[in-house]
């Protein structure tokens, strides 16, 4: 990320700020962007820096497109593994959205099946496989094993998530699994059941769940209504994996889209 474009915001938020501009968000009810929070903070709390809050800004931005990003290419790839399970999803945005139409927002509730292939996707391809590390703030006792105040734990969510004592055929890219309640859990992104925890869970989940959320399934709902999409001719998909802090395809993904709208003016 270009620090000058960090620079030129925070320019501009701190001139609005110092001469005291209604609005400085550009927003008429008065409400207040993250920034310009921070901002007002750093002049009342001294122990707050400018490169504190440069830090902030990028692990925000990078942790919110890097992550995005990253799981919206396993998505694909999958489904281009699964010839059945892209013919179910343009199925279904045919049927929620139609070939007239490009998909909104309000389309995304209806997509039943596109948002368990995105939950069937975190499962088997966690974009952060360890989450953030928690630190115990006491001794105590997990599992029979002792845990000494001050230890850094990592949550491996890539094992759990294959855990095949917790999931049928945990290997097996199986989206109807997040259509079944029967068993009375609703696999949600919440973090209220341990065995499927992509966001983390408690205080330090995700802050940015929500919007994550929205953006993966406006995203992918876009790309697949829009398109048809195919490999390259004589190429060979690759799901391995290269571990890492957020755990990407080893070989980057590379698709044909080719259009599915009933009106070539419709990408205009």
């Amino acid at each position: 990320m270009s620090t000058g474009f960090l620079i030129r915001v925070i320019n501009e938020h701190t001139k609005m700020v110092s001469v005291g501009v209604e609005g400085a968000t550009g927003r008429r009810d008065g409400r207040k962007d993250f920034l310009q929070i921070l901002l007002e903070l750093k002049e009342k709390v001294t122990s707050v820096t400018m490169i504190q809050i440069k830090a902030i800004l990028v692990d925000i931005v990078v942790g919110g497109t890097d992550t995005t990003a990253t799981i919206v290419e396993w998505v694909m790839a999958e489904i281009l593994k699964n010839p059945d399970v892209m013919k179910r999803v343009q199925q279904e945005l045919t049927n929620v959205v139609g070939t007239n139409k490009v998909v909104e927002e309000f389309h995304l509730s209806k997509l039943q099946y596109l948002d368990a292939v995105v939950k069937e996707t975190f499962r088997l391809h966690p974009p952060l496989p360890l989450l953030v590390p928690r630190i115990s703030s006491q001794s105590c006792m997990l599992g029979g094993y002792t845990i000494p105040k001050g230890t850094r734990v990592f949550l491996n969510i890539w094992s759990v998530s294959r855990d095949a004592q917790v999931w049928e055929n945990p290997t097996e890219f199986k989206p109807e699994r997040f259509l079944n309640i029967d068993n009375g859990k609703l696999w949600d992104y919440l973090g209220n059941d341990f065995e499927y925890i992509p966001f983390g869970s408690g205080r330090r989940i995700c802050p940015g769940l929500h919007l994550a959320e929205k953006m993966v399934m406006y995203v992918l709902a876009s790309l697949l209504h829009s398109f048809d999409w195919k490999l390259p001719e004589g190429e060979n998909l690759d799901l391995s994996e290269t571990f890492g802090i957020v755990m990407r395809k080893t070989k980057p993904l590379i698709a044909i889209p080719s259009p599915r709208l009933s009106s070539l003016s419709m990408y205009e």
